[in-house]
């Protein structure tokens, strides 16, 4: 069975969440939000937020983002001081607002030298901190017109420069997220690194499409969901069970499926997030989750903007609680 990993997603990967993530045993690793390494460095008031590795710190992988790499390199000495397994950096985030600044997918743009100095900077402020920790790279594949020598000349220096695993998500820079992606990329690259950790990720949002990825890219290490873990947490509990009913894992017992108390996982979240977070962001964090969160449900659309109109977190705990008053066969979801 592959590893099952939570994808970092802006003002979605913190504490709260993953708590609310592992009431469902099932994520083998948890990425964090995004953390800029100039701000971490700065440590300014909201910094130690993101630096929370709760309630499984064995799990945690710290993902870096910035647009140049002696801060990124430097940052490598705060995180290593906070264990987990590993640090990635991120090359894959394709927003405007990242990589026009530099960040993100602009690594994969840049002249291949300068990132290649980066990967080193990072491996070599990793091996000094004296910890075992993991190297990966979450990115995609490039610009749009990418050709396969330079996507595969990327990837082959990223491992020739120190890095363990890749994450990739086989888009490009402007591709949406309509159709499939393009699997048979993660495909190639397993085959032509075997010994190396290949994560696949996009469009994995329940059992049958996590077969479709894993039947396309039978090498790949591990899977990563983004999307479909903010919409229901309990995810991978459910995929763990799809795979060993098949077969996938002789290793483990088949599990019927169970019920999920939706109302009670919602009132957990909001009470993880007074708790993990700084009250300026409670606001952020509540709507960002239940934008995903809400489309479990028959009336989801009235649900989500009664929650996306936020006022307090006392209030937001009473039009919860009335919703499922008012729509009581919403409140168990069945977990197949």
């Amino acid at each position: 069975m592959p590893k099952l990993i939570c994808a970092p997603m802006a003002t979605l990967s913190h504490e709260a969440f993953r708590r609310t993530a592992e009431l469902f045993p099932g994520c083998d690793e948890y990425f964090t939000e995004m953390i800029n390494a100039p701000s971490l460095l700065n440590m300014g008031p909201f910094e130690k937020y993101y630096l929370m590795s709760g309630p499984c710190p064995e799990k945690i992988v710290w993902q870096l983002t910035g647009n140049k790499a002696e801060p990124m390199a430097e940052a490598v000495g705060i995180l290593s001081s906070k264990g987990g397994l590993g640090i990635d950096l991120n090359m894959g985030c394709s927003a405007p607002q990242i990589y026009k600044t530099g960040a993100g997918i602009s690594w994969m743009l840049k002249p291949i030298s300068e990132t290649e100095r980066l990967v080193k900077s990072v491996r070599k402020a990793i091996d000094t901190s004296g910890t075992n920790l993991r190297l990966s790279v979450k990115c995609r594949l490039g610009a749009d017109d990418f050709t396969d020598e330079t996507f595969f000349s990327f990837t082959d220096m990223l491992f020739d420069s120190g890095v363990d695993m890749i994450t990739l998500h086989p888009r490009t820079v402007k591709e949406k997220l309509r159709g499939l992606p393009r699997y048979d990329y993660a495909e190639k690259l397993a085959l032509r690194n075997p010994d190396k950790e290949i994560v696949v990720n996009g469009e994995i949002r329940d059992a049958s499409s996590l077969k479709i990825a894993m039947k396309k890219v039978p090498h790949a290490k591990a899977t990563m969901i983004g999307r479909a873990a903010a919409q229901k947490p309990w995810i991978f509990s459910e995929l763990r069970r799809a795979l060993a009913q098949d077969g996938e894992n002789q290793g483990t017992e088949n599990q019927c499926g169970t019920k999920i108390d939706a109302m009670e996982t919602a009132l957990f979240f909001l009470k993880s997030v007074v708790e993990c977070q700084p009250k300026e962001f409670w606001k952020t964090r509540v709507q960002r989750f239940f934008s995903y969160y809400c489309d479990n449900f028959s009336f989801g659309h009235y649900f989500k903007m009664q929650v996306l109109n936020f006022h307090s977190i006392e209030e937001t705990e009473e039009k919860i609680r009335k919703y499922f008053e008012q729509c009581p066969d919403d409140r168990w979801i069945k977990s197949v």
